[in-house]
């Protein structure tokens, strides 16, 4: 147990060091050179950066305060502790890693896909070990504690569209940069989401058959995969019926379809995309 718990704490730490890398090269090494606005709490920081001098990680951190003590109680103990720890090494590496990397000085566009995509990683790694860098994330997690059903993707590009308004009036004021801060949002919840659901994306199908352990049976063999068979009834025939449920990869299903379509022409098929299957044959939930 000792060990485990050793190994969490090392794994936290490489995924905070992980991330914090490309959040900072991202930020710092893209964004603030290309002069665009940046979203989140970084854009704020940013922001306090152009007008007074204030270093981006040490005015992340003061942002932080505040919103901290509000949030504390949607948070949880442990979700705080270990976020308060991401914060401090994200900080630190913005204003003391980061600037030792060379300032891209080229194309605005590749500045923000770049950026887009370094802290569209970032935050998701952190996420995914259960943790944060403070600021909107912990807005972010306490709107998803009270509304679950909405991406943290969608929660965060909402809140971040507000930043890119206040940077691009009151530092920037250039269209062309709020055009950029726009589309690295956009690119941010995107590699976001598709990190936290995406990756282990697939199909699931219902089949409404007659032949539901024949075809449970087929599945097995030509894929590997197991199914659930369910007991239904036609609403209008009053027939018994079997529902065969049953989640795969996309490679697998269209298997799946053909030999449903072969086995028993008369079967319902719908298939649905499954953002995220977390079980045995698929991913283990961290």
């Amino acid at each position: 147990m000792e060990n485990l718990k050793w190994k969490e704490i090392f794994m936290d730490f490489l995924v905070d060091v992980i991330g914090s890398i490309a959040i900072a090269v991202g930020v710092y090494n893209f964004a603030l050179n290309a002069n665009f606005p940046v979203a989140g709490f970084s854009g704020i920081a940013i922001i306090i950066y152009h007008l007074t001098g204030l270093p981006v990680g040490v005015g992340t951190v003061v942002l932080n305060i505040p919103v901290s003590i509000f949030c504390y109680k949607f948070l949880g103990r442990t979700f705080f502790l270990k976020s308060l720890k991401t914060i401090i090494i994200s900080s630190v590496f913005m204003d003391y890693i980061a600037p030792m990397f060379p300032v891209y000085e080229g194309s605005r566009l590749l500045a923000a896909l770049c950026m887009g995509v370094l802290c569209g990683f970032g935050y998701a790694v952190i996420f995914m070990r259960g943790s944060s860098t403070g600021g909107q994330d912990f807005i972010s997690v306490a709107i998803k504690k009270v509304k679950p059903h909405i991406s943290l993707g969608i929660i965060t590009a909402v809140q971040d569209i507000s930043t890119i308004i206040l940077g691009s009036v009151l530092i920037f004021k250039d269209v062309d940069g709020f055009i950029y801060g726009i589309m690295v949002t956009y690119i941010m919840a995107l590699i976001m989401d598709k990190i936290l659901y995406g990756m282990d994306e697939g199909k699931m199908t219902l089949i409404v058959t007659e032949r539901g352990e024949e075809l449970a049976v087929q599945i097995d063999e030509y894929t590997g995969r197991g199914s659930t068979i369910l007991r239904g009834m036609g609403s209008y025939s009053k027939k018994e019926k079997d529902v065969i449920m049953c989640a795969c990869n996309n490679k697998q299903m269209y298997t799946i379809k053909k030999m449903v379509h072969t086995m028993d022409p008369q079967a319902f098929t719908v298939i649905m995309e499954s953002n995220e299957v977390v079980g045995e044959g698929f991913k283990e939930e961290i």
